[in-house]
């Protein structure tokens, strides 16, 4: 029995680590704690949110029982620590304001509509009916909307719109879900809302913008990272007018839909994929099409349909009375960034959108929808964006005290991550930096970040690639700042980003690393694509790599996917005469270069050789018109099939051994010539991929005695190959590790470089 002192009441301290501050978590604890009758206090420390509650043991014991259930859809517990205190008992709960330097420096993503507010603004009562940007502590803009720390309104492009006499009254209440709510906002005070042209404001601008969708007109609208282009996704006319206009005649284009009755009527949907469209995140969900009355121009060749829900009362009220889905698309031309400013949008776009949807106040931080995929039975992120960026992940243990470590990332689907207060900031997904506007809003978020955080980088970590602009700009900033600056291997990056996301020990013991991608630098100066490496974050081995084939052409083979074919052939000592589509192409020319090694590095890319496959085949034969296209409608086409068998690969022993496609080149080859279906041969290579290099796995597995092992690269966002390979390894009984949060493309590379800084420091 605790004694206690004269005046003295025992009562239970609990903290909270993590994302919990400006959520609305402060307001929740408070409805929790008064309605069981406990008095105390909660308020915002540096580290996180500190409570202190007393009263009878029930009650105490209530509610550390139902604390976390209570919380908020947005906040992220990282940690909890409790103990007991003994201190005079307040009369009264209450809610202590906040101190600047009690801030925790880190940002929320943005948020979708909570329920209440998605309710809110269709009920006529309402005093926010049809204001399309209502918003609480438990929803709305967040990251796309700060200039600096810590988050309060005056830093925030809110900041132009001061509340009126009735939402000041909410703000201060702790009993009302938008208390201390930062973006708080009505009709009267806050941002407005018009459609150009005619100028036409508020719920008949959202009136007039429907009409225009069901004319067939393309709409661009300011969202809440930036603009988006929509269309009628059911007028075939629409949809291409839209790929005409922005020049993307194959890429599938995402949708948007009122609700989940209107998913299920398009696509298959289980419960995690449900959960997941519904979250506070919102990312599109790539999901299973069925039949459905869709043009096939929404996704060509494919049979996976981009589904996203409304995520904010504007698109909300924009759908609301739509039974069928919406073209949901970036607003931007191709291969710039996303527009995110009404000028900028009302000129880039003019010549795409008849009309646009504007509104006033500023995007600070433009950012993209994030994209995800059910793999091997978890959700994993193939595009980090708006919902997830720039949610921070804890370092794994023993890289604690690791402070001020940048990371650059890649030259494709760019990010870059510094490691700040024990934790991992990734940004958005910032586009190809090979275009110079892409690069430029790269520079510009990178500038933002550091200022943001009050980040001082002390270390930098680049590609080893000496032409990515990323790595390029890191050697200037080596100059200018006077950083220390690591070259960091690209797969050991990969490796290194799923070693973080599953929490391994900066001193754990190394782990098998199977990386499968189209190409990264190697250290031997070839190009990289399909290793299987041993290694920690402080250095690897290169224990096998499939066969390196001629890149033919250089760059052009990455777009053009009969060069590809051509070269595997000619290694393969296969006659090009097999392949009579090839007869077409300049072969004498292209057996001059093979032989000279003229323009035809070579590279052991497993990106490479899905693409000389979907060549075979007749996908994509001549060109692709977006990364990854011929590897993706291979996908979709051996989807098609339910055959068992697997081409065999060859396979030699050395440094490193090798893996040989030349077995299933004559195979299939063989099946084509026999009018064995297209979509049983795109099966059996995918079966036979997974299965060879389960093997190689499995025997490196018990020869070093490693019982885990991590895949990584774009090629895993193959579902079919990953899922088998995960199967497989498993069967073997290895513990297999897939990125979910941190993208298994190049997406996540900066985190396995910031890492690998950080283990090599010193």
């Amino acid at each position: 029995m605790v004694r206690l002192a004269q005046g003295q009441s025992a009562g239970w301290a609990i903290r909270l680590h993590g994302l919990v501050q400006g959520v609305g978590l402060r307001p929740a604890v408070w409805r929790l704690a008064t309605g069981l009758g406990l008095t105390g206090t909660v308020s915002n420390c540096g580290e996180g949110v500190e409570i202190c509650v007393f009263g009878a043991p029930e009650q105490i014991a209530q509610f550390r029982a139902q604390l976390l259930a209570a919380l908020p859809p947005g906040a992220r517990i990282q940690g909890l620590d409790e103990r007991p205190v003994r201190a005079p008992a307040p009369a009264e709960f209450t809610i202590q304001a906040s101190e600047r330097g009690e801030i925790a420096p880190f940002v929320l993503p943005d948020l979708a509509s909570c329920p209440e507010c998605a309710e809110e603004v269709l009920d006529p009562k309402a005093r926010r009916y049809f204001y399309p940007f209502a918003s609480c502590t438990q929803c709305g803009p967040r990251f796309s909307i700060i200039r600096r720390l810590p988050y309060d309104r005056e830093r925030t492009s809110f900041s132009a719109f001061a509340p009126c006499p009735k939402c000041a009254s909410e703000y201060r209440h702790p009993a009302d879900r938008r208390f201390h709510a930062q973006t708080i906002a009505c009709p009267d005070c806050g941002p407005k809302l018009w459609l150009v042209p005619g100028d036409v404001q508020g719920r008949a601008a959202l009136a007039e913008a429907s009409r225009c969708l069901r004319r067939g007109e393309i709409l661009a609208v300011k969202g809440q990272g930036g603009f988006q282009l929509l269309a009628d996704a059911t007028c075939a006319q629409a949809v291409a007018a839209l790929r005409a206009r922005k020049h993307r005649p194959h890429k599938p284009l995402a949708l948007l839909a009122r609700d989940l009755e209107v998913v299920r009527r398009h696509c298959a949907l289980n419960p995690e994929e449900q959960q997941t469209l519904a979250s506070p995140a919102a990312p599109i969900v790539l999901l299973s099409a069925k039949a459905s009355c869709l043009p096939e121009s929404i996704a060509p060749g494919l049979d996976l349909l981009g589904f996203v829900l409304p995520y904010t009362p504007l698109h909300r009220l924009l759908v609301a009375e739509w039974e069928t889905p919406l073209v949901f698309t970036s607003g931007n031309l191709s291969g710039e960034p996303l527009c995110a400013e009404n000028g900028e949008a009302q000129i880039k776009l003019a010549a795409i959108a008849d009309a646009f949807l504007l509104h006033d106040y500023a995007i600070v931080h433009p950012c993209d929808d994030s994209v995800v995929r059910l793999i091997a039975g978890k959700m994993r992120v193939v595009r980090r964006g708006r919902g997830y960026a720039p949610l921070p992940r804890p370092v794994p243990p023993g890289f604690e005290r690791a402070q001020g470590i940048l990371a650059l990332g890649g030259e494709l689907k760019s990010s870059f991550a510094l490691i700040a207060q024990g934790q991992i900031v990734l940004s958005q997904y910032l586009g190809d930096l090979e275009q110079a506007l892409s690069f430029a809003r790269y520079q510009q978020e990178l500038t933002a970040y550091l200022e943001l955080f009050a980040f001082t980088p002390r270390r930098l970590a680049v590609d080893r690639h000496p032409e990515y602009l990323a790595s390029k700009l890191g050697r200037r900033l080596v100059q200018e700042r006077a950083l220390a600056c690591i070259a960091v291997q690209h797969h050991h990056a990969h490796l290194a980003a799923v070693l973080a996301e599953y929490g391994h020990p900066r001193d754990g013991r190394a782990v098998l690393g199977l990386i499968l991608d189209g190409l990264g630098y190697g250290e031997d100066a070839e190009f990289w694509g399909g290793e299987l490496l041993y290694g920690d974050y402080r250095g690897y081995a290169r224990l096998a790599a499939l066969k390196p084939a001629p890149l033919l052409g250089g760059a052009k083979a990455m777009r053009e996917p009969w060069r590809n074919l051509a070269a595997q052939l000619w290694q393969a000592k296969i006659p090009w005469e097999k392949v009579p589509a090839l007869a077409q192409k300049p072969l004498p020319w292209v057996e001059k270069m093979l032989e000279r090694g003229l323009a035809s590095p070579l590279a052991s890319s497993c990106g490479r050789l899905f693409d000389a496959v979907a060549a075979a085949l007749g996908i994509c034969f001549d060109r692709q018109t977006y990364e990854g296209q011929a590897a993706a409608e291979l996908e979709a086409l051996a989807w098609r099939s339910d055959d068992g068998l697997a081409y065999p690969f060859g396979l030699r022993r050395g440094e490193p051994w090798q893996l040989d496609p030349a077995p299933m080149w004559r195979r299939l080859l063989a099946d084509l010539a026999r009018g064995v279906p297209k979509s049983t041969v795109a099966r059996r290579f995918h079966f036979g991929l997974a299965d060879a290099w389960a093997e190689l796995v499995g025997h490196f597995a018990r020869r070093l005695d490693c019982a885990t092992v991590a895949l990584a690269g774009g090629v895993f966002q193959n579902r079919l190959l990953a899922e088998r390979l995960h199967e497989a390894l498993t069967e073997r009984g290895l513990s297999v590790w897939l990125g979910a949060q941190v993208p298994m493309n190049d997406g996540g590379l900066a985190v396995g470089q910031a890492l690998i800084a950080a283990a090599q420091e010193g």
